[in-house]
């Protein structure tokens, strides 16, 4: 499994919160005790799943998870007192927030969700990698098809042939074939 980020000053808190993530498959959690180190942390490496138990030394909390959520694709949860739980409902609302005292199992449905969350982004980040790749060679192709167009006199569809047919014959990607066209041009 992934890699988990612990946040939290109180050592009987790491013992229960490591317990519950090895449950879940996060063998040995980084374990941290103060939201500066966890932000130079969170910079060196990439974490799945992130739990912040506030009040930390040094701040709250809630900002770290703010920041967290901002600048990793990690699945974040913040442990507060039920006090200060209601009052950051609202600016949580991108964020875990589970209340003190928890239960066990809320606590584990909790890092399950946090986990699909960071599953679910990672998968649309691959998408939109995978979208932008196409968006780039469908560009690549229909300037290489202007280029026919203006310099060849070909018609639109008389260059898409010439295209899809080199492709083809060379066993290459079309937009291979339109690189080396615009490249042709570029002399």
């Amino acid at each position: 499994m992934g890699r988990a980020l612990i946040v939290s000053a109180g050592a009987s808190s790491n013992e229960y919160i490591s317990a519950r993530l090895a449950e879940l498959g996060y063998t040995r959690p980084t374990i941290i005790p103060s939201g500066a180190e966890a932000r130079r942390r969170m910079l060196e490496s990439d974490f799945e799943l992130i739990v912040v138990n506030a009040p930390l030394p040094d701040e709250f909390g809630h900002e770290l998870c703010s920041s967290a959520v901002e600048k990793t694709d990690a699945g974040v949860v913040l442990l507060a007192k039920a006090a200060a739980a209601e009052q950051l409902l609202a600016p949580m609302s991108e964020q875990g927030l589970l209340s003190k005292p928890f239960s066990n199992t809320l606590f584990l449905q909790a890092i399950h969700l946090a986990a699909a969350s960071n599953h679910r982004l990672q998968l649309l980040r691959q998408e939109n990698a995978r979208m932008q790749e196409k968006i780039a060679q469908v560009r690549l192709v229909s300037h290489a098809k202007c280029c026919l167009v203006e310099r060849e006199q070909m018609s639109e569809d008389a260059a898409h042939r010439y295209i899809e047919k080199r492709a083809m014959d060379t066993r290459r990607s079309r937009a291979e074939i339109a690189q080396e066209i615009l490249d042709s041009y570029e002399d």
